[in-house]
């Protein structure tokens, strides 16, 4: 069964004209690699409707490993939608992509984090603790990654002192129960592995991405500007209804929870776990604010990856012209 809520609308969001939908002017499919475990806000949108008679559909081609294989698809051709860390997207745009971010994936906050675990005898108490350590992450370049060099560089240590050993999503828990890695960090992606995981005990968190970041947008889901020039109103419209989804999954967290099992049902994945969903962790409206890219502009520019002012946050975040970054 397909859910199409349209009656649930919040009253913004017929103010802004989402309620129904303009017709991209030609039809337009895009191509995305699902994420284990979870629903991007577009896979939302599409099961609540948001799509219908706009001459947009999507197409699940496959599964991304993470955020950084996402974008080389992207870059690639093989999809039209990426999906990334802020921070892998900003690296792959040093790198000469031309993406643009068109809306924020997930963000956290008190309610939606990424968390990093240990076993409840382990020593590990805090940041300082982590070096030395082996930390199991879903990929490098990405989120987790940052987020480990940004709490090693708060605490004064180098930002590489702690051991990242990648491990998928599914796995988290399995790596640290059985010992091959001394913690386990859960992307605010991973809610749902998150949520199994704390089900069967024994578990303690030492700290999360809130604490090193604050309140943030953890990542982006990109589209290559030459699409967006090329397909304007259907770019327009694929970013309106997936930050009207966000704001779908925000006021109706119950609802999505049965989107969410109904769609891991039928990839063959494990529905139980959707009950673990704590929502997107994004502000009201979906809509990035640009402190969302400017702290990892900043972060890398400290690192020497970027000289200061070679990219703008207003250059990377979606509008409807997408004209090309100054960098």
């Amino acid at each position: 069964m397909t859910f199409h809520p349209r009656h649930l609308l919040l009253p913004a969001l017929i103010a802004l004209g989402l309620a129904t939908p303009a017709a991209a002017t030609d039809t337009v499919k895009l191509r995305y690699l699902a994420s284990q475990g979870g629903l991007a806000a577009h896979e939302l949108a599409a099961e609540l409707g948001y799509f219908d008679g706009t001459g947009i559909t999507l197409e699940n081609v496959g599964y991304a490993q993470g955020g950084p294989a996402s974008l080389i698809a992207l870059a690639s051709g093989d999809v039209e939608i990426g999906s990334a860390a802020t921070s892998a997207v900003l690296n792959s745009i040093i790198g000469g992509n031309d993406f643009v971010a068109a809306y924020p994936s997930n963000g956290i906050n008190d309610e939606v984090q990424s968390t990093f675990y240990v076993l409840e005898d382990s020593p590990i108490k805090g940041i300082k603790d982590i070096v030395g350590k082996s930390i199991a992450v879903n990929t490098l370049g990405a989120h987790l990654d940052y987020t480990i060099r940004e709490a090693l560089h708060s605490v004064d240590l180098p930002t590489d002192a702690a051991n990242q050993i990648v491990v998928p999503g599914p796995q988290l828990e399995q790596v640290l129960r059985s010992k091959q890695v001394d913690i386990a960090a859960f992307g605010y992606w991973q809610t749902t592995f998150e949520g199994a995981a704390l089900k069967n005990g024994g578990l303690r968190a030492i700290f999360d991405d809130t604490d090193v970041l604050g309140d943030i947008a953890g990542g982006f889901v990109v589209l290559r500007r030459d699409f967006i020039q090329q397909h304007p109103e259907a770019s327009k419209i694929f970013v309106e209804q997936s930050a009207r989804a966000l704001d779908y999954a925000r006021e109706h967290p119950e609802e999505t929870k049965k989107i969410l099992a109904k769609a891991l049902g039928e990839r063959g994945e494990n529905a139980d776990i959707a009950q673990y969903f704590r929502g997107y962790g994004v502000r009201a409206g979906g809509l990035p604010v640009e402190r969302d890219i400017q702290f990892w502009i900043d972060v890398l520019v400290r690192e020497g990856k970027l000289k200061q002012g070679q990219l703008a946050a207003k250059d990377i975040l979606f509008t409807a012209d997408a004209k090309p970054a100054s960098n």
